[in-house]
């Protein structure tokens, strides 16, 4: 039985190798300044912290292993074998990261711990790419000192803003909700979602401009001024785009695309509401006065009059036949965001034709029980 546990923790052993270095006072001076950078973690075995990083630092030391001549990954115990380089460098926590240029200068590392952080980081200081294949960009606007009064101050548009830090707990529990908000608020020309790294040393002026000092702070600027408004709202996507529809008009649903008032005009909706009650010569007279309304209200009017002569000229059968057409468009989701958009509101117009007839139905049923109930 030993004998067997032996065999396979020497095949587990074989089949994983770890691409990071292990230093001590004994190899160190073969590895550090001898012409190449590298990045080394001083950690303790019992940090929790540390035991969090442990498998993102394998990954980050597998991603440039293709380039080890020019740029290493390695670890000291600076509570075991390590300590006396600790003490060396000033090591007082855990996990501490120091950058070692290629003569041996040490730097400390204050970014984030995950994968994308280390990596750019190493990316960065030693001119060597990973293998890491890099995320698809948000749907939000990044910001930096280069772009945000062109956009944060664009009077033409509404802008919502989070400043965040890429260290930031709140902030990485934020991030996946303000991702999904930014794609919902994407096919909006003017309610932008975006976002700037307020940790960024070019950024910090623009960080200090508005007063952040915490982090996540959100801000909204309106359009037509320059002066933001604190955002003290909840952090969940329903709350993001409940305050963005408030503020900026639109009509955005959570999880994507158009809610059920998409589109819908309230004096057509009046219209709409005498329609099924009337007779054909008053749907006529309706039909006209809608026609009439167009011409102020616009583009937003086609398709009440589209319902409005289909209903006249054929059956309102077309009513119950063309939402069901439509509804099962929109649970496909198998369209470009824009063309969704259009099928939701002609589903939405549609409602609200659809909603007056039944009302009717109801009205009827009910007049038909209470003379029923007066003869009895």
């Amino acid at each position: 039985m030993r004998l067997l546990s032996f065999i396979v923790a020497t095949l587990i052993a074989g089949a994983y190798t770890s691409n990071v270095i292990d230093l001590t006072s004994d190899n160190w001076d073969q590895v550090v300044g001898q012409g190449k950078p590298g990045l080394i973690e001083f950690f303790a075995p019992w940090c929790g912290h540390c035991k969090n990083l442990a498998p993102i630092y394998e990954q980050l030391a597998d991603a440039f292993t293709h380039a080890k001549d020019k740029v290493y990954i390695a670890k000291v115990d600076a509570d075991g074998d390590g300590k006396d380089l600790a003490k060396k460098y000033g090591v007082t926590g855990y996990p501490t990261l120091k950058w070692f240029d290629a003569d041996g200068k040490d730097e400390p590392y204050e970014d984030g711990r995950d994968i994308e952080a280390l990596a750019g980081f190493v990316t960065k200081k030693s001119n060597v790419k990973s293998n890491i294949k890099p995320p698809s960009p948000p749907d939000y606007h990044i910001l930096d000192i280069h772009s945000f009064d062109d956009v944060a101050l664009d009077e033409s548009k509404n802008v919502l803003v989070s400043f965040t830090a890429p260290w930031c707990g709140h902030c990485k529990a934020m991030k996946p909700t303000y991702e999904k908000v930014g794609t919902t608020f994407k096919p909006e020309s003017d309610c932008i979602v975006a976002n700037l790294d307020a940790d960024d040393k070019k950024n910090t002026g623009i960080a200090q401009r508005y007063g952040v000092t915490g982090f996540p702070t959100i801000k909204f600027f309106p359009k037509g001024s320059k002066e933001p408004i604190a955002y003290e709202g909840g952090r969940t996507e329903a709350d993001f785009v409940q305050f963005l529809n408030e503020k900026c008009g639109t009509h955005r649903a959570v999880g994507g695309g158009l809610n059920d008032e998409a589109g819908r005009v309230s004096e057509f909706d009046a219209l709409a509401s005498k329609f099924f009650v009337a007779t054909a010569d008053a749907r006529d007279s309706l039909y006209k006065e809608a026609l009439a309304l167009s011409g102020t209200i616009g583009v937003a009017s086609k398709h009440y009059l589209r319902v409005m002569e289909k209903v006249v000229n054929s059956s309102e059968k077309y009513l119950e036949k063309e939402s069901k057409r439509l509804e099962s468009i929109l649970q496909k989701r198998n369209m470009a965001p824009a063309k969704l958009d259009e099928i939701k509101i002609k589903a939405n117009i549609l409602r609200s034709f659809a909603e007056q007839k039944k009302e009717e139905a109801e009205g009827k049923a009910e007049e038909t029980i209470r003379k029923a109930t007066a003869e009895l």
